[in-house]
């Protein structure tokens, strides 16, 4: 199949371009590198000795949009590309609709002049906003309760009324929790700009020696240990889930939005031991405020995914703490050195 990836170059996106091309797909990438790193292209090219399209375009440049999904002709398209970050969202939420909302609708229309009628869309746990029960499914209340995560919403709405328009068109939107780690080899991984918003990149960057101290927000929630609990799913296993939705479009129509998570939940405690045990590095850490928004605990409910799309995730907390260790250990710079050979 013809491939279509907005955003390959992120880390989502290039972990799941290498597990399309392993998988024997031609592959075409669509990024701005906004907040991305052209280097993960080329390790990918490197670790899959393929090779394929990368058009440096904005989604929201409607004409070389247009150009560049016409060029390649995708059977389906796996979108990635957008602003992502919760805090940014909140401070500059107009840029964030502009970006993620508009930037698909530009898509879409691009999509509809190829007259490629499938998408897997990398949508978003946050919305589901505060839980009302737990675990999540899919039958939980939308009700998101920051811009990022409206847009999220918002462009699962946009795509439901883009594939009303013809029984021909499919879509998978895949709600996914908190992606972690990275490819076994550890020449690609995540590498955030500026200083981490996630934290399993800030646990690495104060354990290479990058950051002196991690700031563990709130000890205070209704937990076990008073830090807030979250479901971490592998990003090897999130690529995965994306191939498997990519099969699942190829004989079957409409929308699903379907959870990929693993079920279980632990707290940021839990995840800084487990790192440490996995590396054998210390990682220093205080205790500061709340954040706006956080919430105490959530975990996904994927028993749809493994119904619909006959997948579960496979890899556990060592699994994932083991290659965010080998990703950051043989780059400490992130995307500033190439990678080391073996």
């Amino acid at each position: 199949m013809r491939i279509l990836i907005t955003g390959g170059a992120g880390y989502i996106g290039s972990h799941t371009l290498l597990s399309v091309l392993a998988a024997d797909h031609q592959a075409c990438v669509i990024d701005n590198f906004s907040n991305s790193h052209p280097d993960a292209l080329t390790r990918v090219g490197l670790l899959s000795n393929r090779s394929f399209d990368i058009h440096q375009t904005d989604l929201r440049d409607g004409s070389a949009l247009t150009e560049s999904v016409a060029a390649f002709r995708p059977d389906i398209v796996v979108h990635f590309a957008g602003l992502k970050a919760v805090g940014e969202s909140e401070a500059h939420p107009l840029s964030y609709y502009e970006q993620n909302v508009f930037g698909t609708i530009r898509l879409l229309q691009a999509m509809d002049a190829a007259e490629c009628r499938s998408i897997v869309f990398s949508s978003s746990a946050t919305v589901y906003g505060t839980p009302q029960y737990l675990p999540y499914d899919e039958a939980h209340p939308v009700q998101p309760v920051n811009p990022y995560g409206r847009t999220k919403y918002f462009i699962e709405e946009i795509i439901r009324d883009w594939a009303a328009t013809d029984p021909a068109k499919g879509a998978m939107l895949l709600r996914y929790f908190n992606p972690v780690g990275a490819h076994e080899s550890g020449h690609i991984g995540e590498d955030p700009m500026g200083v981490p918003n996630n934290l399993m990149p800030y646990i690495a960057r104060v354990a290479v020696g990058r950051l002196d101290q991690l700031q563990v927000f709130g000890d205070d929630y209704d937990t076990d240990d008073g830090t807030g609990v979250r479901d971490y799913i592998h990003v090897t296993d999130l690529a995965e889930g994306h191939l498997a939705a990519i099969s699942y479009l190829q004989h079957d129509r409409g929308v699903k939005a379907v959870n990929l998570g693993t079920g279980s939940g632990l707290s940021v405690l839990q995840m800084i031991a487990a790192f440490e045990d996995a590396s054998g590095k210390d990682v220093p850490y205080v205790i500061a405020p709340r954040r706006k928004g956080d919430i105490d605990k959530f975990w996904a409910d994927p028993e749809r995914a493994h119904r619909l799309l006959g997948w579960r995730a496979r890899l556990g907390i060592d699994a994932m703490c083991r290659s965010v260790w080998n990703w950051q250990s043989q780059n400490p710079n992130g995307y500033d050195q190439s990678p080391k050979a073996g």
